[in-house]
């Protein structure tokens, strides 16, 4: 009985870690973690003056999604504006998004947060969207940035 516990869990293992996006198109009306609504949407341009005044904020916004993880799908960038991303992980590492949600505009609810993070965390993300070497030793100091962890995500176009 030991020994086909101990295969499941090795079993199991194998497979989280072959872990990849999910496949498929992120189509409009598809959505990841919990079921959301576009109802009370903010655009995430107003996102960095709420900061401003609390530490953290829980809030819907819409937004662009620029990047998605290459090997998992677990974490987004999203556009707040012109010169500035937000950075968004999934809740308990709960669900992924499609390397097709890259372009797509999205509905995000969750809470947002200004955080420093540190160049060992910059460099494994970067590694994870698979930069040259060049480029992840070029990043050599912490970046304070807009972090979003993410209950549940829309696809709206």
């Amino acid at each position: 009985m030991k020994k086909v516990i101990f295969l499941s869990l090795m079993v199991a293992a194998t497979l989280c870690s072959q872990a990849q996006p999910p496949k498929g198109p992120a189509n409009v009306g598809s959505t990841y973690g919990a079921a959301i609504t576009s109802e009370g949407a903010v655009d995430i341009a107003t996102i960095p003056e709420q900061l401003s005044a609390t530490d953290s904020v829980t809030t819907k916004v819409r937004a662009k999604v620029l990047d998605v993880c290459p090997k998992k799908g677990c974490w987004m960038k999203l556009q707040v504006n012109d010169s500035t991303t937000a950075f968004v992980k999934m809740k308990d590492y709960g669900f992924f998004v499609p390397l097709e949600t890259i372009g797509k505009t999205v509905i995000l609810d969750g809470q947002a947060k200004v955080k420093t993070t540190s160049v060992a965390e910059l460099r494994h993300y970067a590694e994870d969207a698979k930069k040259s070497k060049a480029e992840i030793a070029a990043i050599t100091k912490p970046e304070k940035e807009i972090r979003f962890l993410a209950n549940g995500i829309l696809i709206v176009e």
